[in-house]
């Protein structure tokens, strides 16, 4: 409570002093109020509340790394289902070839048609390698035997690494000098090993799919840690607008009752005249 001045004495209006003291005040608190609706914000400066504008930010700095997490998994499932799409065309490359070698091993084919069909089985081996070549992810080779590495989380420590695996025709042993048919003899070794590639890739497919599922259970526990997060940081960081607004109509009635007292305030001491008269 401020000091009551005596009104005999004019140099210094302590009443007026005090008046003007809440009325700044009053003010003050009227344009906090003001911005917090403006912002939406509760915590517009850390002198709001220095404890939680610390702790609004540090969960506010947690969910950008969530949120840039989040789309690190997108990234990486994308480029694992483009590997997965690349799997696919050779698997059914292999199983075209395993076809031809089937009708080039039978006996039924003249030496010219079995040339023909030999020609037909290197073309495919080519498509291998040149699939392989050209499937790359914003640029980057996607079968590496050097692991891939995702960050996952906002630590340092979330990472999660898949393996693609290199490959190419002759490494699964389906390049044009493994495939031959110009005997049934020649076209059953060509088969098991088109057999062996078949089963190879089928592998690789799989793991692709165990990492696609792992990637997918990180992304719905980020996501569920986002919504906590966003919960949390609202509950310190968000104005209450009912709130702020009904403090606002109780500032503005005790500004213009400041106001008053001033003005009073700054009245009474001219009944001092009264004595001089």
């Amino acid at each position: 409570m401020g000091a009551f001045g005596d009104l005999a004495r004019i140099n210094t209006n302590v009443q007026s002093l005090d008046a003007l003291k809440s009325l700044y005040r009053v003010n003050r608190d009227i344009g906090v109020r003001q911005l917090r609706l403006a912002t939406g914000s509760r915590l517009n400066r850390a002198e709001d509340d220095a404890a939680g504008y610390s702790i609004s930010k540090k969960l506010e700095s947690r969910l950008r790394g969530q949120a840039q997490a989040l789309a690190n998994i997108g990234d990486a499932k994308s480029m694992i289902t483009v590997a997965e799409g690349t799997l696919n065309t050779i698997l059914d490359i292999l199983g075209t070839m395993k076809e031809k070698v089937l009708q080039g091993g039978n006996d039924t084919l003249s030496s010219e048609e079995r040339v023909l069909v030999k020609s037909q089985l290197n073309s495919l081996s080519t498509e291998i390698n040149s699939i392989i070549s050209s499937s790359l992810f914003i640029g980057r080779s996607i079968f590496s035997a050097e692991p891939l590495t995702f960050m996952v989380g906002p630590s340092s420590n979330n990472t999660y690494a898949v393996t693609v695996g290199s490959i190419s025709a002759e490494g699964l042993g389906v390049a044009s000098s493994s495939l031959l048919v110009a005997s049934a003899a020649s076209a059953t070794a060509s088969l098991g090993g088109i057999d062996v590639s078949i089963q190879t890739i089928a592998s690789m497919m799989a793991g692709l799919g165990n990492a696609q599922t792992a990637l997918s259970f990180r992304e719905e526990n980020i996501s569920t840690q986002m919504i906590h997060n966003e919960s949390a940081k609202s509950r310190i960081a968000d104005a209450d607008f009912a709130k702020e607004q009904m403090e606002i109509a109780k500032l503005q009635i005790l500004q213009q009752t400041g106001l008053n007292a001033l003005v009073n305030a700054n009245v009474a001491p001219q009944g001092i005249l009264a004595l001089l008269q």
